[in-house]
């Protein structure tokens, strides 16, 4: 068994039997692939690197064969392997990544000129309709060169996916591990939400005492993060309104931060999505907030509480399609599900994803989804639960 066989699948199973072409080419980020190759392995891919001869001044084959476990290819011989791995054949590769890639290899491939180890696979997936992406790393003035853009342009025109790059000062620096391994899965998955808006709305809110404290709900936001990255995957534009959370947000998903009930109600004005699903720990209560702050010496303090708008019925109003979440603590399933039902009719809901918190720990959950005639139950890690509740989800 090869070294690299242990990390294989080790974060999930998303990429498990699909085989990636990697393609290396001159940019300095190539000393990255070392660990985007693992990374891509840990979701199960097996990964195939291919290297021009201005990738190999910067990573060695070796380095790279000792990363994936299989032969780096440098040079193209009678094994015909761009025919082998991205031909009209059966037991072909399922995408090539094309990471990082110069100026150069883009317009070359652009124009159809083949002349290295990996414009040549792109000359090939092109032509037999393998999924080309393509993550781009050089200087900013390289890419803002119009002929490079133009180039940019007739690639995306011929079904090139393109990932980054990240801008900073005058570096068009290649997108973040993290967010080239998702684009990957997303390409390669079944596409269950292509072509539509989902907003998710997660986290906790926080209602202020003084200028300095709060008052706020237990959780952490890891559930609506695992619902983004579901799905995204899944191929849906993604907006995710997070509150407090105390997980990483996906560098891939577009977020807007909220902190109070009132931060939230002003942007339910700008609801325009598809359909929108509130796994948010939101505050039934505000106080009239104290200026200054409150003498921490004092052994008695009396706040008045006040009731907030219900935020689900201003979402509802915005979007027809609306996923509700309820959370119970030490209630019977019965109970459970009857809770879930009440929220439905009452906010006009097309599903509510309801749990105990007896059921909830760090990484895991177990809920039941609640349609009007139909109850479908779930657990396992949060990731799976989510993959498993957009699947459902991706239905209505």
């Amino acid at each position: 068994m090869h070294p690299s066989d242990a990390i294989v699948g080790s974060m999930s199973s998303l990429l498990q039997g699909r085989r990636i072409v990697l393609g290396i080419t001159g940019s300095i980020a190539a000393v990255e692939c070392f660990e985007l190759a693992r990374d891509l392995m840990r979701h199960g891919a097996t990964v195939v690197p291919v290297l021009t001869p201005e990738a190999q001044r910067l990573v060695t084959p070796c380095s790279m064969s000792f990363a994936t476990g299989q032969e780096a290819i440098v040079e193209l011989d009678g094994r015909v392997q761009h025919v082998a791995l991205l031909g009209d054949v059966p037991g072909r590769a399922d995408l090539l990544l094309i990471a990082p890639s110069t100026a150069n290899t883009m317009s070359k491939i652009a124009c159809g000129i083949d002349d290295t180890t990996v414009t040549t696979m792109a000359t090939v997936a092109l032509g037999s309709g393998v999924p080309i992406l393509i993550a781009p790393a050089m200087h900013g003035a390289m890419f803002n060169n119009p002929m490079v853009a133009e180039n940019i342009e007739r690639l995306r025109s011929a079904g090139v996916e393109f990932i980054g790059p990240r801008m900073e000062g005058r570096k068009a620096k290649i997108a973040v591990r993290e967010e080239i391994v998702h684009a990957v899965i997303r390409r390669l998955s079944d596409g269950r939400m292509k072509g539509r808006r989902l907003l998710i709305i997660g986290g906790s809110s926080a209602e202020s005492m003084d200028d300095m404290r709060v008052v706020t709900n237990r959780g952490t936001g890891e559930t609506a993060v695992e619902l983004a990255k579901a799905a995204y995957h899944e191929g849906a534009d993604v907006d995710l309104w997070m509150g407090r959370c105390s997980v990483p947000l996906p560098p891939f998903v577009h977020v807007e931060r909220f902190e109070s009930l009132a931060d939230l109600e002003g942007m339910i004005a700008g609801i325009d999505h598809d359909l929108v699903m509130v796994p948010a720990a939101l505050s039934d209560f505000t106080f009239d907030r104290e200026k200054g702050k409150l003498p921490s010496e004092a052994k008695v303090t009396a706040l008045q509480l006040r009731n907030v708008p219900k935020m689900l019925p201003l979402v509802r109003e915005r979007c027809s399609r609306v996923v509700g979440f309820k959370a119970e603590s030490g209630v019977s399933r019965e109970e459970l599900v009857n809770e879930a039902l009440a929220s439905l009719k009452r906010n006009g809901l097309k599903a509510v994803v309801a749990n105990d918190l007896r059921d909830v720990e760090e990484g895991r959950t177990r809920v039941v989804l609640v349609r009007p005639r139909k109850r479908t139950e779930m657990q396992g890690s949060k990731s799976e639960v989510a993959r498993q509740l957009i699947k459902e989800i991706s239905k209505l």
